[in-house]
C-alpha cells in the first residue's frame, strides 16, 4: 500500500507471478523500475498501466522461449553427437557375401605383426580428426582372410590391388604368398591388377593367375642392394672421436662411424647372404610365373637393353619379360572384372565384389578366443633391445620380462612362442631377457622362438636357450659378436676454446668421459670387458645349441647368416613361419595347436594415445623426401640411436646393422 493512501500499488501482474523464477532481461528490469515501482506511476486501473503491461508481456514470453529453446537444442545436439559416436564405435552392419563375387584384397600401409596398442576410443578420435593412427596391415589378418576365402564357395575370384601396400619383409611376404597358393590350390582364381608393382608388391602379384598392369606403370624387379652412409670424415671435421672396442672379424655394426667405406669383410658377408636371399626371391617368382629362374635372372640383369628394345616403354618391357600378362587401363580392368563376375549387386561398385576389410568381419581370427583354455601363448617382440620399459620400436627388457612373468604364472599355459624380430642392442638387456627365457623353462613351460626378418646379435643371444628355434629361410640371424662404443668431444670443445680438467681420488685418473676422453688404462679395461662378453656369448650359444665352443667360434666372428644357411650350421632347428613355430610348440608341449592365443602387452595410457594422435597430425605435414644432409642425420639416428637409448651399464652392445629385407626389396 502507498503510505498514507490506503491504496494498493500496481503489482507486477499475473504474467510475472506465473513465472516467479524466470530471469528478466536487463531492459525489462529497467522498465519495471521506471514504471512499475515508480511511486509516481499511475495505479493499476489506469489505462497507461494496462497498456504497459500488455506491451511488456511479449518481451517476457519471448525471453522464456529463448532460454528454454536453447537448453533443449543444446541437449539435443549433445545426445545426437553421443548417439553418432556410440553407433560409429560399436555398430557393425551385417556383412553379406554375394554369390560368385570377387574378394578385393587392397592392403594399405606397412605389414606388421604386432598391432598398435591403441584403445578403440582413441582410434575413433583419430578417425574424427582425419588421422589414421595405424597405417599398417596386420599380417595374420591377411593370412586368415585369404585362408577363409579359399574355403568359401561364394567367392570365385581374389583380386589383388597392391598399389598402397607398404613395406614388408621377405618372410612376411612369403607367409602371405603361401596363403595365396593355398587359395589357388582350392580352385580360386587370382587376378593382380595395379598401376605399378615394386618388389614388395610384385612378389605377391606373381602368385596370381593373371597380372594386369596399367600401360603407364612398371613391374620394378631389379635385384637386391644394401646401401649405407659412412660418417668418419664428417665426425673428424666435427672433432668427434669414436672409441670402438669390438670382437669379431665380421662385426661391422660400428664401421660407418669409423670408416668412409665398406670393409672387405663386411662386403664378403653381405654379398653371401644377399645372394642367398636374391636366389630365394627370384626362384619363388619364377616358379609362380612358370618361368625358368636362370633365364629370369638373366633378363633382370639385361633389363636396360630390354627397356631400350621396347622404346623406353616400361610397361611394354614388363610384358615382353613375361612379368605381366596384359596391359589394361583402369576402366578396362573394371570392365574385364565385370565380365568375369557380373555387375555389382549394389550401385556402389563396378562389378560383383566385396572388400577384404568387410569380409574380414565374418572371419574367425587365428590365435584369438578359443573354446578351451589357452595352452600356448604368443608374445611379439620387435625392435632394438634396451633396458627399462623401452619405447616405440624397441624391446624393453622390463616390459618383455613382465609378459614372461605373467605367462609363467598362468597355470593353463604349457608353452610360449616368442615371435622375435630384432637386430640386437644392449648386451645387458639381452642377457636379462635370456634369463627370463630360462625362468620360463624352469617353470615347466616349453619356449619356442619364431624368428622374423632378423634375429641377430642380441636377438640371437636371448634366443639361444630356447627349446626350439624356428626361422624363415630369409631370416637374417647369427652375428655372434659384440662391441663397445663411446664418443668423446674433447677435440670439438677445444676448437671452441673449452677444455675439461679435474681431479680424482681413489682412482689412477679421471674416469672416461666425453670431455677429457678415455685414458689408455680405461680403454684396455673396456676392451677386456668386450672380450669377456664375447667369450660369454660363445658359451651361451654353445650351451643352448649343444655344440662345442670351438665349433661355435668358427661360425661366429660377428658374421650374419640367412635362415637356410643357419639351419645347415645348426644355429636354428627348422625353417618356417609363425604357424610352424606354433605347431612345433604344440608338439613339444603335447597340446592342441588350436589352443594358441596372442598374449597382449599392457595398453598405453590415454594421454599417450592422444599424444600419438598429435604426432599423426604432424606427420601429415612432414615432407617425405628429406634433403641429403637431413637424410644423413636421420640415418645416424636410425642406425645409432640405440647408443643413446639403451644405456648399457658397461657400454657393451650385441647389435647388428644388417640390411633388413624390407630395405632390400625397395
Amino acid at each position: 500500500m502507498r503510505p498514507g493512501s490506503g491504496k494498493t500499488i500496481c503489482s507486477p501482474g499475473p504474467q510475472a507471478a506465473a513465472f516467479p523464477d524466470f530471469p528478466q532481461p536487463a531492459c525489462c528490469g529497467i522498465l519495471t523500475a521506471l514504471f512499475v515501482h515508480n511511486p509516481s506511476f499511475p495505479d493499476c486501473n489506469a489505462p497507461m498501466k494496462r497498456l504497459f503491461t500488455l506491451l511488456f508481456w511479449p518481451f517476457r514470453l519471448f525471453w522464456r522461449f529463448l532460454k528454454t529453446g536453447l537448453t533443449v537444442l543444446t541437449n539435443l545436439v549433445f545426445l545426437l553427437f553421443l548417439g553418432c559416436f556410440l553407433i560409429g564405435l560399436f555398430y557393425r552392419p551385417e556383412v553379406k557375401v554375394p554369390d560368385g563375387c570377387a574378394l578385393v584384397i587392397a592392403p594399405e600401409g606397412d605389414v606388421v605383426e604386432e598391432r598398435s596398442v591403441i584403445s578403440p576410443i582413441s582410434r575413433h578420435f583419430g578417425k574424427l580428426a582425419g588421422v589414421s593412427l595405424e597405417e599398417e596391415v596386420f599380417l595374420q589378418d591377411l593370412i586368415d582372410g585369404i585362408d577363409a576365402a579359399a574355403k568359401d564357395g561364394r567367392i570365385r575370384y581374389l583380386v589383388l590391388n597392391l598399389d598402397k601396400l607398404g613395406a614388408a619383409s621377405l618372410d612376411q611376404l612369403s607367409a602371405v604368398a603361401g596363403a595365396l597358393d593355398r587359395a589357388k590350390k582350392a580352385g580360386k582364381k587370382i587376378i593382380a591388377a595395379g598401376n605399378g608393382f615394386n618388389q614388395f608388391q610384385y612378389y605377391l602379384a606373381s602368385r596370381a593367375n593373371e597380372i594386369w598392369l596399367n600401360p603407364v606403370g612398371t613391374a620394378d624387379v631389379h635385384g637386391f642392394a644394401s646401401l649405407g652412409l659412412y660418417f668418419k670424415d664428417a665426425l673428424d671435421k666435427l672433432g668427434v672421436r669414436m672409441h670402438v672396442f669390438r670382437v669379431g672379424t665380421y662385426k661391422s655394426a660400428i664401421e660407418p662411424l669409423v670408416r668412409n667405406d665398406m670393409s672387405a669383410e663386411d662386403r664378403e658377408a653381405r654379398t653371401a647372404w644377399m645372394q642367398r636371399l636374391w636366389l630365394l626371391y627370384s626362384n619363388d617368382i619364377a616358379k609362380a610365373r612358370g618361368l625358368d629362374a636362370d633365364a629370369l635372372r638373366a633378363q633382370i640383369l639385361d633389363r636396360h637393353a630390354i627397356l631400350a628394345a621396347s622404346g623406353g616403354d616400361q610397361a611394354r618391357a614388363a610384358l615382353n619379360m613375361r612379368l605381366v600378362d596384359a596391359l589394361k587401363t583402369r576402366p578396362e580392368m573394371r570392365l574385364a572384372l565385370r565380365q568375369l563376375v557380373g555387375p555389382a549387386q549394389s550401385g556402389k561398385q563396378d562389378f560383383n565384389a566385396l572388400s577384404f576389410d568387410r569380409y574380414l568381419e565374418t572371419v574367425e581370427r587365428s590365435y584369438s578366443a578359443t573354446e578351451q583354455p589357452a595352452r600356448i601363448g604368443i608374445i611379439t617382440a620387435r625392435g632394438n633391445i634396451t633396458d627399462g620399459k623401452g619405447g616405440v620400436g624397441q624391446i624393453g627388457a622390463d616390459t618383455l620380462l613382465a609378459q614372461f612373468d605373467k605367462a609363467r604364472k598362468n597355470q593353463n599355459l604349457k608353452a610360449v612362442v616368442l615371435r622375435l624380430s630384432s637386430g640386437g642392442g644392449s648386451a645387458g638387456a639381452s642377457e636379462l631377457i635370456r634369463q627370463g627365457v630360462l625362468e620360463l623353462k624352469k617353470s615347466g613351460k616349453i619356449v619356442v622362438v619364431s624368428m622374423g626378418e632378423v634375429a641377430a646379435s642380441g636377438g640371437y643371444w636371448l634366443s639361444a636357450n630356447a627349446d626350439c628355434i624356428v626361422a624363415a629361410p630369409s631370416t637374417l640371424t647369427g652375428s655372434i659378436g659384440i662391441f663397445g662404443a663411446i664418443p668423446t668431444l674433447e677435440s670439438s670443445l677445444a676448437r671452441l676454446g673449452v677444455h675439461g680438467d679435474g681431479v680424482a681420488v681413489g682412482s689412477p685418473g679421471l674416469p672416461a668421459n666425453i670431455v677429457t676422453g678415455i685414458s689408455a688404462a680405461d680403454a684396455a679395461a673396456i676392451q677386456s670387458s668386450v672380450d669377456y662378453g664375447y667369450r660369454r656369448f660363445l658359451a651361451i650359444v654353445a650351451e643352448g645349441r649343444k655344440k662345442p665352443v670351438d665349433e661355435v667360434a668358427r661360425i661366429a666372428e660377428g658374421r650374419v647368416w640367412d635362415g637356410a644357411t643357419a639351419r645347415e650350421l645348426g644355429l636354428v632347428d627348422s625353417l618356417g613361419n609363425l604357424d610352424a613355430a606354433v605347431a612345433r610348440a604344440a608338439e613339444l608341449a603335447k597340446v592342441p595347436k588350436e589352443s594358441a592365443v596372442w598374449l597382449k602387452p599392457a595398453g598405453m595410457p590415454f594421454l599417450e594415445e592422444l599424444a600419438q594422435i598429435g604426432a599423426g597430425v604432424q606427420a601429415r605435414f612432414r615432407p617425405r623426401q628429406l634433403p641429403a644432409a637431413e637424410q644423413a642425420l636421420s640415418e645416424l639416428q636410425t642406425r645409432y640411436g640405440f647408443l643413446l637409448q639403451t644405456h648399457d651399464v658397461n657400454h657393451v652392445y650385441a647389435h647388428s646393422l644388417v640390411g633388413e629385407t624390407t630395405s632390400l626389396l625397395r
